[in-house]
């Protein structure tokens, strides 16, 4: 049970913390350093930590908290953004965000969910990567159709070759990765038994 509700606002150079019982705000490094204190802070895990993801800059502070045993939530942008619509707090400062996810996380009662592991991070980043990699194989693609000048078609082909080369690096990676811990080689091997569900699609539920 947790009995106060923390907001952070992560950045890439700090975390802003607000506690919700008392109005306590605080700004800390987003560093190892900075994460001790904010530890220090904190006090005994029985909060809530209300934040929304920011990777990479959210992942070594969730990974930490985590591994002090705080309840975690992590907030869709979106979802946090509604909120403040909703709530009349859309002023943008970082002390501001912090305090409207802590109310966010009070008055909505967040369920904390377990911090994505490293290995997850790990196939998420690499997923992202093969997605941004797809759009520009399309997108030399399409344009090959249009190409008449034999120098331009060439380089084209060769770029065509390179992503296809890297795409098959980032998959070979991405195995390698879920091989690694057993827990999700199992569920791994029991998506893509299913009819339709594709290796890239069971990478992309595993991190979902």
């Amino acid at each position: 049970m947790t009995n106060d509700t923390i907001g952070v606002d992560v950045s890439k150079d700090h975390l802003d913390a607000y506690r919700m019982s008392d109005g306590a705000g605080r700004r800390f490094t987003n560093d190892a350093a900075g994460h001790t204190a904010l530890l220090d802070w904190l006090g005994l895990p029985d909060a809530r930590i209300v934040y929304e993801p920011t990777s990479p800059y959210h992942r070594s502070f969730e990974r930490r908290l985590a591994d002090d045993g705080f309840a975690l939530v992590k907030v869709n942008p979106r979802q946090a953004r509604r909120f403040a619509e909703a709530t009349g707090k859309l002023a943008k400062t970082d002390r501001l965000d912090a305090a409207m996810l802590a109310r966010m996380g009070a008055l909505l009662e967040l369920e904390a969910r377990p911090a994505r592991s490293p290995i997850l991070n790990d196939l998420k980043d690499l997923h992202m990567a093969r997605q941004a990699l797809v759009k520009s194989r399309t997108a030399a693609k399409n344009r090959a159709k249009k190409l008449t000048l034999p120098i331009l078609k060439r380089h084209n082909a060769e770029q065509l070759r390179q992503i296809e080369r890297q795409i098959g690096a980032i998959e070979t990676e991405s195995m390698a990765l879920v091989k690694t811990d057993p827990d999700l080689a199992h569920r791994f091997a029991s998506l893509v038994s299913i009819p339709g569900i594709s290796a890239n699609t069971a990478f992309a539920l595993l991190i979902d």
